[in-house]
């Protein structure tokens, strides 16, 4: 994964160790690690203070559920633990068991604006909303299949080649405490984190779920911003380019529903549990890609990955 030095990154050779940002990444197999600039240091051994489990397992993602307990755990292993090359390690999802990846359609203006194109909608998923306050309010959040799943270090593939597939650029939330009916004042207290995700879509006349949950078509990366690393997740620019051209460019702020009210409407619906991943919705200038293309997601304060398409 190619790598540009952000400014809220530590500077080569600084000394000594200081954390400028908590970014935890899953890489190579399911190893721990604490990234600092263009390294990973590996803190796999923290893991091993997670409880032990039996059959039934509970709900959710047993590391999330426990990061604010090896928070400190984490941090000071990572002053001495073994670096290694950022660029030489493959980076898995963040997350390893969501229970699920839910995901907001429409939910900024210009690509509402964007899908009356026959090309996406396809006649059947139209876009308007007349007599919803949202678009959301009338097609609620809907659910992609948590087994679609991928890191940055994996590659999208193309489960229907002749047909047209699109990328779809947003900011993922983690969540890090379950809830039912958690409140919007509540809401930014029960976030683990949050990472750039791909909500890649094939587009045509079935179900929206159907056409969003084939496996590798959600991408979750390149590792986790601690939610007390982001005072403001609706204030986040970010963007896409696919082989060097720019194709979406936004700042969380034009989001119609936003951080906050998207867990409200959630976890109405549902029980929400630790690792449960929320795709907040995409903004204008989806368009297609086809096998062999890169492309470069980044978001403000959080990084930036190269994800290919095969």
């Amino acid at each position: 994964m190619a790598h540009r030095r952000h400014a809220d990154d530590a500077p080569d050779g600084a000394k000594p160790w200081k954390m400028q940002l908590m970014k935890i990444c899953r890489f190579d197999n399911g190893r721990l690690g604490v990234v600092e600039g263009d390294t990973v240091r590996d803190v796999t051994s923290v893991l091993d203070a997670l409880p032990a489990l039996r059959w039934p397992l509970p709900l959710g993602d047993q590391f999330i559920a426990n990061l604010d307990k090896l928070l400190p755990a984490i941090r000071e292993a990572a002053k001495t633990a073994k670096s290694v090359p950022l660029a030489s390690v493959k980076l898995d999802s963040p997350v390893a068991n969501p229970p699920r990846v839910i995901a907001a359609p429409l939910n900024y203006q210009l690509h509402v604006q964007e899908s009356s194109n026959p090309a996406i909608n396809h006649g059947v998923h139209m876009p308007g909303h007349e007599g919803f306050a949202t678009p959301i309010d009338k097609y609620g959040l809907f659910l992609k299949s948590q087994t679609g799943l991928i890191g940055a270090g994996d590659t999208v593939e193309l489960h229907w080649p002749d047909r047209r597939n699109d990328h779809e650029v947003e900011l993922g939330i983690v969540i890090g405490k379950g809830g039912k009916n958690i409140t919007r004042e509540a809401a930014l207290s029960h976030v683990a984190g949050y990472s750039i995700a791909l909500d890649m879509v094939v587009r045509g006349p079935e179900d929206r779920s159907w056409r969003k949950s084939a496996d590798t078509y959600s991408v979750l990366g390149p590792w986790l911003v601690t939610a007390d690393e982001i005072a403001d997740p609706d204030a986040l620019e970010f963007g896409i380019e696919v082989d060097g051209e720019v194709r979406q460019r936004s700042n969380t702020k034009d989001l119609i529903v936003d951080v906050r009210d998207l867990i409200v409407r959630a976890s109405k619906i549902y029980n929400l549990y630790p690792g449960d991943i929320i795709m907040t919705g995409t903004p204008d200038g989806v368009s297609e890609v086809k096998a062999g293309n890169v492309m470069h997601a980044w978001i403000e304060k959080i990084g930036e990955m190269n994800v290919g398409v095969r």
